[in-house]
Protein backbone atom coordinates (compact mmCIF):
# COMPACT_ATOMS: atom_id res chain seq x y z
CA UNK A 1 0.00 0.00 0.00
CA UNK A 2 1.46 2.99 -1.04
CA UNK A 3 1.39 5.68 2.25
CA UNK A 4 -0.31 8.69 1.94
CA UNK A 5 0.91 11.73 1.58
CA UNK A 6 0.60 15.43 2.68
CA UNK A 7 -1.06 18.20 0.27
CA UNK A 8 1.62 20.18 -1.13
CA UNK A 9 0.17 23.20 0.76
CA UNK A 10 0.74 21.16 4.18
CA UNK A 11 4.29 20.07 3.06
CA UNK A 12 5.26 23.12 2.71
CA UNK A 13 3.82 24.62 5.97
CA UNK A 14 5.58 21.78 7.67
CA UNK A 15 8.67 22.38 6.08
CA UNK A 16 8.67 26.34 6.58
CA UNK A 17 7.80 25.43 10.29
CA UNK A 18 11.35 23.24 10.07
CA UNK A 19 13.42 25.55 8.82
CA UNK A 20 12.36 27.79 11.76
CA UNK A 21 12.83 25.74 14.14
CA UNK A 22 16.37 24.54 13.16
CA UNK A 23 17.23 28.43 12.68
CA UNK A 24 16.04 28.92 16.07
CA UNK A 25 18.23 26.06 17.46
CA UNK A 26 21.54 27.78 15.47
CA UNK A 27 21.09 30.97 16.95
CA UNK A 28 20.43 29.81 20.16
CA UNK A 29 23.73 27.45 19.76
CA UNK A 30 25.89 29.96 18.39
CA UNK A 31 24.79 32.50 21.33
CA UNK A 32 25.61 29.75 23.82
CA UNK A 33 29.19 28.89 22.38
CA UNK A 34 30.13 32.40 21.27
CA UNK A 35 28.95 35.30 24.00
CA UNK A 36 30.21 38.83 23.00
CA UNK A 37 34.32 38.57 24.61
CA UNK A 38 34.32 41.32 27.47
CA UNK A 39 36.52 44.23 27.12
CA UNK A 40 40.02 43.75 28.30
CA UNK A 41 40.96 46.50 30.82
CA UNK A 42 43.67 49.01 29.41
CA UNK A 43 45.68 50.84 32.33
CA UNK A 44 47.65 53.85 30.71
CA UNK A 45 49.46 56.39 33.21
CA UNK A 46 49.25 59.99 32.41
CA UNK A 47 51.30 62.57 33.78
CA UNK A 48 51.03 64.02 36.98
CA UNK A 49 47.46 65.27 37.53
CA UNK A 50 44.19 65.71 35.13
CA UNK A 51 44.81 68.02 32.55
CA UNK A 52 43.79 69.68 28.52
CA UNK A 53 47.31 68.10 27.86
CA UNK A 54 45.68 64.71 27.41
CA UNK A 55 42.65 65.70 25.97
CA UNK A 56 43.19 62.98 23.13
CA UNK A 57 43.31 60.30 25.43
CA UNK A 58 39.78 61.34 27.45
CA UNK A 59 38.62 62.20 23.63
CA UNK A 60 38.86 58.16 22.94
CA UNK A 61 37.81 57.27 26.21
CA UNK A 62 34.43 59.63 25.73
CA UNK A 63 34.00 58.76 22.17
CA UNK A 64 34.08 54.94 22.54
CA UNK A 65 37.38 54.72 20.28
CA UNK A 66 38.75 52.26 22.93
CA UNK A 67 35.77 50.79 23.26
CA UNK A 68 35.43 50.29 19.79
CA UNK A 69 38.81 48.16 20.01
CA UNK A 70 37.50 45.61 22.93
CA UNK A 71 39.35 48.23 25.53
CA UNK A 72 38.04 49.16 29.36
CA UNK A 73 40.54 52.04 29.59
CA UNK A 74 41.57 53.20 32.88
CA UNK A 75 43.84 56.23 33.75
CA UNK A 76 46.53 56.67 36.24
CA UNK A 77 47.97 60.05 37.20
CA UNK A 78 51.46 60.41 38.58
CA UNK A 79 55.17 61.46 37.88
CA UNK A 80 56.47 59.91 35.47
CA UNK A 81 59.04 58.34 37.83
CA UNK A 82 56.32 56.50 39.52
CA UNK A 83 54.57 55.73 36.50
CA UNK A 84 57.55 54.02 34.47
CA UNK A 85 58.51 51.18 37.65
CA UNK A 86 54.72 50.45 37.52
CA UNK A 87 54.70 49.95 33.77
CA UNK A 88 58.16 47.88 34.36
CA UNK A 89 56.14 45.64 36.64
CA UNK A 90 53.12 45.33 34.91
CA UNK A 91 50.94 47.21 37.04
CA UNK A 92 50.32 49.55 33.90
CA UNK A 93 50.15 48.88 30.14
CA UNK A 94 51.40 51.83 28.74
CA UNK A 95 52.27 55.43 30.09
CA UNK A 96 52.28 59.07 28.65
CA UNK A 97 56.02 60.40 29.23
CA UNK A 98 58.81 62.58 26.82
CA UNK A 99 60.48 59.94 24.51
CA UNK A 100 63.72 60.90 27.04
CA UNK A 101 62.10 58.49 29.98
CA UNK A 102 61.80 55.62 27.21
CA UNK A 103 65.41 56.70 25.63
CA UNK A 104 67.15 56.60 28.99
CA UNK A 105 65.08 53.98 30.55
CA UNK A 106 66.03 51.53 27.69
CA UNK A 107 69.40 52.57 28.02
CA UNK A 108 69.81 51.74 31.45
CA UNK A 109 68.56 47.97 30.52
CA UNK A 110 64.63 47.91 30.82
CA UNK A 111 62.69 46.67 27.95
CA UNK A 112 60.12 49.88 27.19
CA UNK A 113 59.75 51.76 23.52
CA UNK A 114 58.25 55.23 22.84
CA UNK A 115 55.25 54.07 20.21
CA UNK A 116 52.92 57.10 19.45
CA UNK A 117 54.16 60.99 19.73
CA UNK A 118 51.35 62.80 20.66
CA UNK A 119 53.31 66.19 19.81
CA UNK A 120 55.80 66.24 16.68
CA UNK A 121 57.57 68.63 17.67
CA UNK A 122 58.68 69.53 21.80
CA UNK A 123 56.71 72.29 23.09
CA UNK A 124 59.86 73.28 25.37
CA UNK A 125 61.34 77.32 24.90
CA UNK A 126 63.14 79.20 27.00
CA UNK A 127 61.29 82.09 27.97
CA UNK A 128 61.79 85.65 29.68
CA UNK A 129 59.58 88.95 30.49
CA UNK A 130 62.96 90.49 29.36
CA UNK A 131 64.52 91.16 25.64
CA UNK A 132 65.47 87.48 24.44
CA UNK A 133 66.58 86.77 20.78
CA UNK A 134 68.87 84.63 20.57
CA UNK A 135 71.04 81.60 22.81
CA UNK A 136 73.67 84.42 23.32
CA UNK A 137 71.48 86.56 25.03
CA UNK A 138 71.83 84.19 27.91
CA UNK A 139 75.34 84.64 28.57
CA UNK A 140 75.49 85.44 32.19
CA UNK A 141 72.05 85.10 33.18
CA UNK A 142 70.70 82.89 35.34
CA UNK A 143 67.98 80.47 33.70
CA UNK A 144 65.34 78.16 36.10
CA UNK A 145 64.74 74.65 34.87
CA UNK A 146 62.64 72.15 36.41
CA UNK A 147 65.48 69.20 36.92
CA UNK A 148 68.22 67.88 35.40
CA UNK A 149 66.29 65.67 33.71
CA UNK A 150 63.92 65.08 30.64
CA UNK A 151 63.26 66.88 27.77
CA UNK A 152 63.61 70.28 28.97
CA UNK A 153 67.19 70.06 30.20
CA UNK A 154 68.07 67.93 27.00
CA UNK A 155 67.02 70.62 24.88
CA UNK A 156 68.57 73.24 27.40
CA UNK A 157 71.68 71.49 26.55
CA UNK A 158 71.76 71.13 23.09
CA UNK A 159 70.83 74.64 22.84
CA UNK A 160 73.83 75.84 24.85
CA UNK A 161 76.12 73.76 23.27
CA UNK A 162 75.24 74.94 19.79
CA UNK A 163 75.79 78.90 21.56
CA UNK A 164 79.24 77.55 22.34
CA UNK A 165 78.12 78.29 26.04
CA UNK A 166 78.74 76.45 28.99
CA UNK A 167 76.77 75.12 32.13
CA UNK A 168 78.15 76.71 35.11
CA UNK A 169 80.81 79.13 33.55
CA UNK A 170 78.28 81.29 31.04
CA UNK A 171 74.92 80.33 32.12
CA UNK A 172 73.83 79.22 35.48
CA UNK A 173 70.96 76.93 35.98
CA UNK A 174 69.07 77.09 38.69
CA UNK A 175 66.89 74.09 39.48
CA UNK A 176 63.45 75.77 40.77
CA UNK A 177 60.82 72.51 39.99
CA UNK A 178 57.50 73.53 38.14
CA UNK A 179 57.26 77.00 39.39
CA UNK A 180 58.59 78.66 35.76
CA UNK A 181 55.74 81.31 35.54
CA UNK A 182 56.77 82.31 39.22
CA UNK A 183 60.07 82.45 39.40
CA UNK A 184 60.24 84.48 35.97
CA UNK A 185 57.30 86.54 37.19
CA UNK A 186 59.14 87.30 40.67
CA UNK A 187 62.79 88.29 39.12
CA UNK A 188 64.33 84.96 40.82
CA UNK A 189 65.39 83.77 37.24
CA UNK A 190 66.25 85.74 34.20
CA UNK A 191 64.44 83.43 31.92
CA UNK A 192 63.04 79.60 32.16
CA UNK A 193 62.74 76.29 29.98
CA UNK A 194 58.58 76.18 29.75
CA UNK A 195 56.33 75.39 27.63
CA UNK A 196 54.94 77.26 24.87
CA UNK A 197 51.59 76.20 24.74
CA UNK A 198 51.05 76.47 28.52
CA UNK A 199 53.91 79.09 30.60
CA UNK A 200 53.85 81.46 27.27
CA UNK A 201 50.11 81.36 26.83
CA UNK A 202 49.41 82.03 30.50
CA UNK A 203 52.00 85.32 30.32
CA UNK A 204 49.97 86.49 26.85
CA UNK A 205 46.64 86.08 28.20
CA UNK A 206 47.94 88.28 31.07
CA UNK A 207 49.26 91.13 28.86
CA UNK A 208 52.70 90.44 29.74
CA UNK A 209 55.24 90.66 27.18
CA UNK A 210 56.79 87.29 26.64
CA UNK A 211 60.37 86.91 24.88
CA UNK A 212 60.79 83.36 23.38
CA UNK A 213 63.83 80.98 22.08
CA UNK A 214 63.32 78.11 19.66
CA UNK A 215 64.74 75.18 20.85
CA UNK A 216 63.78 72.72 18.17
CA UNK A 217 66.65 73.76 15.72
CA UNK A 218 69.28 72.53 18.19
CA UNK A 219 67.09 69.40 19.27
CA UNK A 220 64.50 68.68 17.32
CA UNK A 221 62.92 65.77 19.31
CA UNK A 222 59.18 64.94 19.31
CA UNK A 223 57.05 65.68 22.24
CA UNK A 224 55.46 63.05 24.88
CA UNK A 225 53.76 60.48 23.60
CA UNK A 226 52.99 56.59 24.25
CA UNK A 227 55.45 54.05 25.70
CA UNK A 228 55.05 50.40 26.22
CA UNK A 229 56.65 47.11 26.89
CA UNK A 230 58.30 45.40 24.69
CA UNK A 231 56.25 42.41 25.18
CA UNK A 232 53.30 44.40 24.46
CA UNK A 233 54.18 44.49 20.99
CA UNK A 234 53.87 41.15 19.95
CA UNK A 235 50.20 40.94 20.67
CA UNK A 236 47.56 43.24 18.80
CA UNK A 237 46.71 45.18 22.52
CA UNK A 238 49.16 47.81 21.62
CA UNK A 239 47.68 48.48 17.76
CA UNK A 240 44.10 48.83 19.44
CA UNK A 241 45.80 51.29 22.03
CA UNK A 242 47.45 53.00 19.41
CA UNK A 243 44.69 53.16 16.90
CA UNK A 244 41.78 54.74 19.33
CA UNK A 245 44.34 57.35 20.91
CA UNK A 246 45.04 58.14 17.03
CA UNK A 247 40.98 58.91 16.85
CA UNK A 248 41.48 60.85 19.83
CA UNK A 249 44.23 62.70 18.34
CA UNK A 250 42.49 63.31 14.61
CA UNK A 251 39.50 64.22 16.72
CA UNK A 252 40.81 66.57 18.79
CA UNK A 253 43.41 68.43 15.58
CA UNK A 254 39.70 68.55 13.64
CA UNK A 255 38.01 70.42 16.25
CA UNK A 256 39.71 71.29 19.58
CA UNK A 257 36.36 73.50 21.07
CA UNK A 258 34.48 70.37 20.77
CA UNK A 259 37.33 68.30 21.91
CA UNK A 260 37.61 70.48 24.96
CA UNK A 261 33.87 70.47 25.90
CA UNK A 262 34.44 66.51 26.06
CA UNK A 263 37.65 66.41 27.67
CA UNK A 264 36.99 69.38 30.33
CA UNK A 265 34.60 67.11 32.81
CA UNK A 266 38.01 64.85 33.12
CA UNK A 267 39.93 67.64 34.37
CA UNK A 268 37.96 70.35 35.38
CA UNK A 269 38.01 73.90 35.51
CA UNK A 270 41.50 73.87 37.00
CA UNK A 271 43.34 71.76 34.58
CA UNK A 272 43.93 73.91 31.15
CA UNK A 273 42.08 76.23 29.45
CA UNK A 274 41.00 76.15 25.55
CA UNK A 275 43.43 78.15 24.87
CA UNK A 276 46.11 76.17 26.37
CA UNK A 277 44.47 73.53 23.71
CA UNK A 278 44.53 75.33 20.88
CA UNK A 279 48.21 76.48 21.19
CA UNK A 280 49.00 72.99 21.48
CA UNK A 281 47.26 71.40 18.60
CA UNK A 282 49.65 72.81 15.81
CA UNK A 283 52.14 71.15 17.95
CA UNK A 284 50.37 67.51 17.39
CA UNK A 285 50.85 68.01 13.36
CA UNK A 286 53.34 68.21 10.71
CA UNK A 287 54.45 67.53 7.45
CA UNK A 288 55.45 64.21 8.12
CA UNK A 289 52.45 62.97 9.96
CA UNK A 290 50.02 64.27 6.75
CA UNK A 291 51.93 61.75 4.67
CA UNK A 292 52.36 59.32 7.41
CA UNK A 293 50.18 59.52 9.68
CA UNK A 294 48.72 61.22 13.09
CA UNK A 295 50.91 60.30 16.09
CA UNK A 296 54.22 58.72 13.63
CA UNK A 297 57.62 60.06 15.00
CA UNK A 298 59.75 61.81 12.72
CA UNK A 299 62.88 59.55 11.99
CA UNK A 300 65.16 62.29 11.21
CA UNK A 301 63.89 64.43 14.07
CA UNK A 302 64.79 61.40 16.34
CA UNK A 303 68.46 60.78 14.88
CA UNK A 304 69.20 64.32 15.46
CA UNK A 305 68.15 64.49 18.65
CA UNK A 306 70.21 61.17 19.98
CA UNK A 307 72.82 62.07 18.53
CA UNK A 308 72.86 65.53 20.66
CA UNK A 309 72.19 63.22 23.73
CA UNK A 310 75.21 60.99 22.58
CA UNK A 311 77.31 64.17 22.60
CA UNK A 312 75.98 65.33 25.71
CA UNK A 313 77.57 62.18 27.09
CA UNK A 314 74.07 61.06 28.31
CA UNK A 315 74.21 58.11 25.49
CA UNK A 316 77.38 55.95 24.73
CA UNK A 317 78.51 56.72 21.79
CA UNK A 318 77.27 54.40 18.58
CA UNK A 319 73.42 54.41 20.37
CA UNK A 320 70.86 54.07 17.21
CA UNK A 321 67.43 56.14 17.28
CA UNK A 322 65.72 52.97 15.89
CA UNK A 323 66.64 51.52 19.47
CA UNK A 324 64.29 53.38 21.17
CA UNK A 325 60.66 53.57 19.29
CA UNK A 326 58.94 52.59 16.80
CA UNK A 327 56.53 53.66 13.96
CA UNK A 328 55.51 50.16 13.30
CA UNK A 329 52.06 50.79 14.74
CA UNK A 330 51.01 54.09 13.53
CA UNK A 331 48.06 53.66 11.22
CA UNK A 332 48.26 55.98 7.85
CA UNK A 333 44.65 56.31 7.65
CA UNK A 334 42.43 56.50 10.84
CA UNK A 335 38.57 56.92 10.69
Amino acid sequence: MVPARDPPILALMKLAALLALLALGTASAQNTAAPSAPARTVNIGLGYLPNVQFTPFYVADKLGYFRAEGLNVKFQHGYVSELMPLLLQGKLDFIVGDPEDAVFARNQGAPVRYVMAVYQKLPVTVFSTKPLNTAADLRGKTVGIPGTFGSSYAALRAVLDDADLQEGRDVRLASIGFTQLDAVRAGRVDAAVGFVNNEVVQLRQAGTPVYTLDVTSSYPMVGSGLITLDKTLTGDLARRVVRASQRGLKFTVADPARAFRVAQPVFGTGGGTLDVLRASVPLMQSAYTRANGLGASDPAAWTKAVAALVKQGSLPAGARATTFYTNGLVSKTVR
